[in-house]
């Protein structure tokens, strides 16, 4: 038995198995020819593993939309599909807005659109959704253009048969997903290069004289939210009188723009040292750079510079808003946080960073790091490891040579976070001090 007609201004739908069984339209459900239920899209339609398609026709000609209607209902058993139709652009922007098909079944002549014009509407409000054009016989230039400017495929109205037509909308849902996959992959592929550029220029090898006069050991680890680099950063320069100038930074906020904030002040920093500026004159101009580069006014960086001197004796330090540093002597290790000024940014211009001088007993490390080493949460309550829970943990390593001390430290560290899903934020770690070899060497 044929179907009712389809009336201007009424919507039937078929699914599956039966003609009439689910109907929605108009933008808004009515009553459904032959007694058939009334059904809207849900989350749940689009779950993974459906294996019933959505398809959104977008037909003015309610003639045209009956023969789409009995093209759904004699597709091969197993291979149905639910269907919404509507009427206009305007309509299936509103559909659209609350509920995604899988499919769009596209006219290409529409009272509020036409052409291609009606294609780039579609695709604006249906980013991601197969799109199959429907075109009259005359037409067939016009779909082989619809399919250039990135609609999946084409059928001709009238042309076409259920078998042709199910296998017409799969494949082209199919291949729409293939698109996004393979679109995907490659900006996933892009983020990568553009991560690994941005932490080369974070994280450079340390500019050494070479004699193998100071033991330097870097790290780096990214936290739980690696998509998204922070604006953590690290750098060691060497001066020709031996005399080591150190620098670890922390750009507040995450994402590309810190990153790059960060490697801006790196390289600055490096500059500067280079060029013989005082620590003073470097803070100052690193907040001017900052000032100028950042995104916003909310953001602010913070640090810690240290000079260690040719004699060994002494190293000075200075802080700019940022934590203290874990001091390392044969006897056990400290938390040392000399006076300091506020992090750059803050009070633009008028900040002042006070140098302190420590002496530095023979064979005594350095660490200097990114709060990320002891924000993450850990133990039952879910506090965070904190200043003093960090150095309870670097007492219990001791005696360990520089690089498995720091190794063990951040390994430590994400351990006791592992419950939480890991170290929330970046850490970058330098473990820095005078090396013995050079005195072996000259015996002095």
């Amino acid at each position: 038995m044929m179907p009712e007609p389809v009336l201007p201004g009424e919507f039937s739908s078929v699914g599956a198995s039966s003609r009439g069984d689910r109907v929605t339209g108009g933008g808004g459900p009515v009553p459904a020819p032959r007694g058939g239920a009334v059904e809207h899209a849900t989350s749940d339609d689009l779950a993974p593993g459906r294996t019933e398609p959505r398809v959104l026709l977008i037909e003015d000609d309610a003639a045209d939309a009956l023969l789409v209607e009995e093209l759904v209902a004699d597709v091969t058993p197993g291979m149905g599909m639910r269907l919404t139709w509507v009427r206009s652009v305007a309509q299936a922007r509103a559909e659209l807005a609350r509920t995604v098909p899988d499919c769009v079944l596209l006219d290409l002549h529409l009272p509020d659109a036409s052409g291609l014009e009606a294609l780039a509407a579609v695709q604006e409000c249906a980013e991601g959704v197969a799109v199959v054009v429907l075109t009259g016989l005359a037409e067939e230039r016009t779909g082989l253009a619809a399919v250039a400017a990135g609609a999946q495929d084409y059928l001709v109205k009238g042309r076409v048969e259920p078998e042709l037509f199910g296998r017409a909308v799969r494949y082209a849902i199919q291949r729409k997903q293939t698109e996004k996959a393979a679109a995907e992959l490659q900006a996933g592929k892009l983020r990568a290069q553009e991560n690994a550029r941005l932490e080369r220029g974070l994280l450079p090898t340390p500019l050494l004289n070479g004699d193998d006069s100071v033991e330097v050991v870097a790290r780096y680890r990214p936290g739980r939210s690696q998509a998204l680099l922070g604006g953590d950063f690290h750098d060691v320069v060497q001066q020709p009188d031996g005399t080591v100038h150190a620098l670890v930074g922390d750009v507040s906020g995450h994402g590309p723009d810190e990153a790059a904030l960060g490697v801006a002040l790196r390289i600055a920093w490096r500059t500067l040292v280079l060029s013989g500026a005082p620590t003073q004159r470097q803070l100052r101009l690193l907040e001017e750079i900052l000032v100028a580069e950042r995104a916003g006014a909310e953001i602010f960086a913070t640090l810690t510079s240290a000079v260690l001197p040719p004699d060994r004796r002494r190293v000075r330090l200075v802080r700019a808003g940022h934590h203290g540093v874990l001091w390392r002597e044969a006897d056990g290790v400290r938390w040392v946080e000399v006076p300091g000024g506020p992090a750059l940014g803050i009070v633009p211009g008028r900040a002042h960073w006070p140098v302190q001088e420590l002496e530095l007993p023979h064979g005594a490390g350095l660490v200097v790091f990114t709060d990320g080493l002891f924000e993450g949460r850990s133990g039952p309550d879910g506090q965070r490891l904190g200043e003093e829970g960090l150095l309870r943990l670097a007492g219990t390593l001791t005696g360990l040579p520089a690089e498995p001390f720091v190794d063990r430290l951040i390994a430590r560290a994400e351990e006791l976070a592992e419950e939480y899903g890991g170290l929330a934020d970046d850490v970058a770690v330098l473990h820095l001090r005078w090396s013995d070899r050079r005195k072996e060497e000259t015996g002095a």
